[in-house]
């Protein structure tokens, strides 16, 4: 068992939210369902608890009901892409039903944020010319879903 879990709270979505994290992410899977007892707050039989993976991390959505909002980008998880297909692909799947942001961010249909981020980003901004760097830079704030190809075409410029 990983030693930090990310719980994320819906109302009543908490099924749906983890089978539509599961799509997204290769190798993901739901690991777990809790239900309400007669205990409440719930109906007895009530999805309470919905424990995933995706890459390798634990989460757990939980039906805790309509007292708290997922919103804001003030808390992302960040994706780290090997390639332009990957980043596609991810971005495509969370902004649907979501909302482009800036600069590789995008905030699913329920309002968690994510950052959609190439590698090759990284390497060129932490590039040792830093005027090379800062163009990347500037492209980089240019951009919604990022662009390896234009990252690219910013770092050769001069």
């Amino acid at each position: 068992m990983q030693k930090l879990t990310t719980w994320l709270w819906f109302d009543t979505e908490a099924e749906k939210a983890a089978e539509f994290y599961t799509s997204v992410f290769p190798d993901a899977r739901d690991t777990d369902v809790s239900y309400y007892g007669e205990a409440g707050p719930r109906p007895a039989g009530t999805v309470m608890t919905v424990s995933f993976e995706l890459l390798g991390r634990e989460f757990v959505a939980l039906n805790g009901g309509s007292d708290h909002k997922i919103e804001g980008v003030g808390v992302s998880f960040m994706v780290d892409c090997e390639s332009q297909e990957e980043v596609d692909r991810y971005w495509s799947k969370l902004a649907d039903g979501g909302q482009e942001i800036a600069c590789g961010w995008v905030t699913d249909r329920y309002g968690v944020s994510w950052q959609i981020v190439p590698k090759r980003l990284r390497e060129l901004m932490a590039d040792p010319d830093r005027a090379k760097a800062q163009r990347v830079t500037a492209a980089m704030l240019q951009m919604t879903k990022i662009e390896i190809e234009e990252l690219e075409r910013a770092a050769a410029s001069a």
